[in-house]
């Protein structure tokens, strides 16, 4: 049989992509989406936190929603639109889009006196980790770029769970990880931070349809 050699002339064209997949949502069906899961997943973080904290937890406007719940929704906006463009097949500056957690560690330093505490306290510097291993782990998760990079990154992500569970009884005595209530809180923070990895990984993924056809391209 003749072996086929496909030339850049007879190689057939890259589909013209649209603004809107074939059979697909728009642009702001996804970013609402992403916003809603960020909102319940900063939601859920905050249970975390009034639950380390007891008795002494206090919700504020500023605080609970400024500072963590409207910061979640932009979070899982930005990632809803990252979501949306890998679908459709825009690769250029979707990358940027990993970096939407970095919204928990900014907003925070907005609220007055935040940045002194930082400085002086270290207090704040928990939602900065968070930020940035959640985008380490996504990097991890990606399946894009360099095999010892990505094992790095999924070790560090690991060991980074592993201590926020670990942080469990030693922010709050009570809760032991032996006990049911303390074991709770830890499978949560841990599920937490799983998730916003899984969200991570998004901008870093490459689009299946561009896969497909490279691997097509590879076989023929």
């Amino acid at each position: 049989m003749a072996k086929t050699t496909v030339t850049a002339r007879s190689r057939p064209m890259p589909e013209q992509r649209s603004a809107t997949p074939v059979g697909g949502s728009p642009a702001w069906v996804w970013m609402a989406g992403g916003g809603v899961c960020g909102l319940a997943w900063a939601a859920a973080l905050r249970a975390y936190m009034a639950e380390l904290a007891g008795h002494e937890s206090t919700f504020t406007w500023s605080g609970t929603f400024g500072a963590i719940l409207v910061p979640g929704a932009l979070a899982g906006g930005l990632l809803g639109w990252a979501a949306y463009r890998r679908r459709a097949g825009h690769h250029r500056g979707r990358a940027w889009l990993a970096l939407a957690p970095l919204t928990f560690a900014i907003a925070p330093m907005l609220l007055p006196g935040a940045l002194v505490l930082l400085v002086t306290s270290g207090i704040g510097s928990g939602a900065i980790a968070v930020a940035v291993m959640g985008m380490v782990g996504g990097y991890a998760l990606s399946g894009r770029g360099r095999r010892w990079p990505r094992v790095l990154g999924g070790a560090l992500g690991v060991a980074f769970a592993a201590a926020l569970a670990g942080t469990v009884s030693g922010m709050n005595p009570a809760l032991g990880l032996t006990e049911p209530r303390g074991a709770w809180a830890g499978t949560l923070v841990v599920a937490l931070f799983a998730v916003l990895a899984l969200g991570c990984s998004i901008p870093f993924r490459v689009d299946s349809s561009v896969a497909s056809s490279a691997a097509s391209e590879v076989r023929s």
